[in-house]
């Protein structure tokens, strides 16, 4: 359990500290900002971000797009910020695989979705995490980790051995984010990791040390996907 964390490689000052006061506001971990590519490069290696947003035009011999192309070739996910459109930029920009773009000027609301949408979708292609938004805060869960789901009015609760995070989302959309292989529903307000279960009786599952309650039309789903 972390939170998401965010690299921002842009060469305008104010922009870049108007974008990291907004993350941190919207609870991501910023490491920090640079301005050229062979900054980034070099921040990239030492800390590791999880995401990058990549300004389009940089200081320097190489851009924006110029940086992009070898965080391709390091599989690194990235977003483009841009207030560029021009033919010969977007031609460039097809040759890249970003995960999305962020255009200036942007909203705050419009910074967050556009990063928990972009690493949503990254997560459904790589390891499988869950982002969530907890007290202020926003963290990049691995699915294994998670124990069950429990619904709480328009909240929900993720549950992990560690922790209990209330989420401001209710459990049909957050559990919507998660693997169907792994996670199923087992009471109209539970959602259980198959792979913590342990035991089954006749009206509960015992998941990790903790009893979650089984219901009768939930229970022959459940028996097929613990035996699969």
């Amino acid at each position: 359990m972390q939170k998401l964390s965010i690299l921002i490689v842009e060469d305008e000052p104010l922009i870049a500290a108007t974008i990291e006061t907004a993350l941190k506001k919207q609870g991501f971990y910023v490491i920090g900002d640079v301005e050229t590519y062979e900054e980034a490069l070099t921040e990239i290696s030492t800390s590791k971000p999880d995401l990058v947003l990549v300004d389009i035009q940089l200081e320097g011999e190489k851009d924006g797009i110029d940086l992009a192309t070898a965080l391709d070739k390091r599989y690194i996910p990235y977003l483009y910020l841009t207030s560029q459109t021009d033919p010969s930029t977007i031609s460039r920009v097809k040759e890249t695989k970003p995960l999305g773009f962020i255009v200036k000027p942007f909203t705050e609301a419009g910074l967050r979705s556009n990063i928990e949408l972009a690493w949503h979708n990254f997560s459904l292609t790589k390891d499988e995490f869950l982002i969530i938004k907890s007290e202020g805060e926003t963290y990049k869960l691995n699915q294994e980790d998670i124990l069950y789901l429990k619904a709480f009015d328009n909240y929900c609760y993720v549950i992990t051995e560690a922790h209990s995070f209330l989420v401001p989302k209710t459990l049909k959309f957050t559990s919507e984010s998660l693997n169907p292989v792994h996670f199923a529903k087992t009471h109209r307000s539970f959602i259980v990791n198959l792979r913590k279960v342990s035991k089954m009786t006749i009206d509960s599952l015992v998941v990790s040390g903790h009893t979650v309650p089984l219901t009768a039309s939930h229970k022959e789903d459940i028996k097929l996907k613990l035996r699969s």
